[in-house]
């Protein structure tokens, strides 16, 4: 095998035979093939993309490459949720616990920060002293003692994917459809779990914006879980606006914690209710829709998830007092109220430049390994359809200094298109894709 004929094919637009690609992977996750080399494949793949076959190989690869868990001690349902990643989308950290205290097991593997998205890991170290890395034995212990875990990709679980996954962060190769795919699964196949919820973003600021595409994502994701014994379905989820109003690591995890409290925006206590339910049905097929959905909302108003996290944050070294004083999270030294300039409907948020300012502000990478300011982001004052005067606020900036001030006051106005006519969005959820096939919500 010699590494640039590979590139060169997939260049081409050619299909690699299963034993060079095998090849390939492996010698780049043994160091003999270089991160520039990988990034050309990546790019190549990003233009070319890959076919079923490599598909295969790529998810086999990622899998072989570590260790699967054997959680059947557990004696009870394994449940996961993965979201392919949007602007505001901190659903994660509520629905955990939540789906926990509805009597499943849910060990969540996250990832960082990619692109303009926040990402889970970011958003929990915004608990002081959350570990996020831990030994798959500490993860199991916690899984058992709290029912629900949850910790950054570990070296032992598909560690191929986990180097492809920072070289993809860097390289503006996140958005193929392939890539995507293997990498979700294979970590998710790695949990042995006994259910999967997939929330595959569709709209302006997910990854694949397209709602072709986008179903094409969440059938090939399904179709690679239940060849392989995994009871999977995915959700179409709208990305045209942000969810919520908090765009932002710190100031997602306290809107979560919020949510677990019963406030906060409405729009993200629905998609956790929805979430919740479909992988409690997932958990017990005998839950019919109704029935899921008035257990999910029956927990969440007791507070009892809310309780759920305090045990999950202590359990992996954070502080749990921050909960009850959400004013501890991290903050930006600089705050500015962005003001309407003129009066009129909200007729869009456009949640892609917010996503983008959140790394120019310093909430995002763009090298490997640079750390992030967890502090900054925005507070959004509105929505979609709300009627605003002259003088009423956007949102308020949080930034590090005047220059990501501005910054962030000139993204947020591009965000905001204010004028007269109607207000279209799509449905906060779309479509469910499951083994039966594709349906509208």
């Amino acid at each position: 095998m010699i590494p640039s004929r590979i590139i060169e094919t997939k260049r081409d637009g050619g299909v690699l035979a299963q034993a060079d690609l095998e090849s390939f992977l492996d010698g780049f996750l043994q160091g003999a093939i270089p991160d520039y080399q990988m990034a050309a494949f990546l790019m190549a793949t990003y233009f070319r993309g890959l076919d079923t076959s490599e598909t295969d190989v790529l998810v086999r690869a990622m899998l072989g490459s570590g260790s699967v868990l054997d959680l059947s001690w557990l004696g009870g349902p394994r449940v996961d949720k993965h979201s392919t990643g949007g602007v505001g989308d901190k659903v994660s950290l509520a629905l955990a616990p939540l789906a926990a205290e509805l009597g499943l097991y849910v060990p969540m593997m996250s990832g960082r920060g990619l692109a303009h998205t926040t990402g889970t890991l970011d958003k929990l170290e915004a608990f002081p002293g959350f570990r996020t890395e831990l030994t798959l034995n500490e993860f199991q212990d916690i899984l058992g003692r709290v029912g629900c875990a949850m910790m950054g990709q570990s070296s032992e679980i598909a560690p191929l994917d986990r180097h492809l996954y920072a070289l993809r962060d860097v390289t503006a190769t996140v958005p193929v459809l392939p890539l995507i795919a293997a990498s979700i699964m294979s970590k998710k196949l790695a949990e042995n779990l006994t259910g999967l919820v997939l929330d595959v973003k569709v709209g302006s600021a997910a990854f694949i914006p397209e709602e072709e595409r986008a179903l094409s994502l969440a059938s090939a994701m399904v179709g690679i879980g239940e060849a392989r014994g995994l009871p999977t379905v995915a959700l179409l989820t709208a990305m045209d606006r942000p969810l919520g109003r908090a765009v932002g690591n710190a100031l997602e995890t306290a809107e979560a914690v919020a949510c677990l409290r019963s406030e906060g925006p409405p729009d993200l206590r629905d998609l956790v209710l929805v979430e919740a339910s479909e992988m409690l049905r997932a958990g017990f097929p005998e839950f019919g829709e109704a029935e899921a959905r008035a257990r999910a909302e029956a927990a969440l108003a007791s507070g009892r998830a809310l309780e759920r996290l305090v045990r999950l944050v202590e359990a992996q070294g954070g502080d749990p007092s921050i909960i009850g004083d959400p004013r501890r999270f991290a903050t930006a030294p600089e705050r500015s109220v962005v003001e309407a300039r003129e009066a009129g409907t909200v007729l869009a948020v456009d949640p892609l430049p917010l996503g983008q300012a959140v790394v120019t502000l310093g909430g995002g990478r763009r090298r490997l390994g640079e750390s992030i300011h967890l502090g900054v982001g925005f507070e959004l004052a509105l929505a979609p359809g709300d009627r605003l005067e002259k003088g009423d606020p956007l949102g308020t900036v949080h930034a590090l200094d005047a220059a990501g001030v501005a910054a962030g006051e000139s993204a947020l106005r591009s965000a905001v298109r204010i004028g007269e006519g109607v207000t279209e969005l799509r449905p906060l959820v779309s479509h469910r894709v499951s083994a039966a096939g594709v349906g509208r919500y």
